[in-house]
């Protein structure tokens, strides 16, 4: 079970990204899915948690840059043209993660 969930998670990750960035963003899908795989760095705020990585925790609403705070500004990024593809790999960031709290 745990093999599946690696799967799932990391494939939702780096795959499903790569999979959006190419049927909605066609003309630069490698540019789109770049950014998609850039906004990954999110994860740099669970260097400040104890233990950095556990299993068994949900990132969202735990750490700073995964709280509902932050993904209510996300949202709003989508509003902003310049912003909006930065904005969609965040959200989706975090549905990744909220779907990986149910594994848990």
């Amino acid at each position: 079970m745990e093999i599946l969930r690696f799967i799932t998670h990391y494939g939702m990750h780096f795959i499903v990204p790569g999979l959006i960035a190419y049927l909605f963003f066609r003309k630069n899908w490698k540019k789109v899915w770049l950014i998609f795989i850039l906004t990954m760095l999110v994860d740099l705020d669970h260097l400040i948690a104890t233990p950095i990585f556990d299993s068994t925790r949900c990132s969202i609403n735990f750490h700073p840059l995964h709280s509902y705070y932050a993904i209510s500004f996300y949202f709003l990024l989508l509003f902003l043209p310049k912003t909006r593809i930065l904005a969609i790999g965040l959200l989706f960031h975090m549905v990744t993660d909220f779907i990986d709290c149910f594994w848990i």
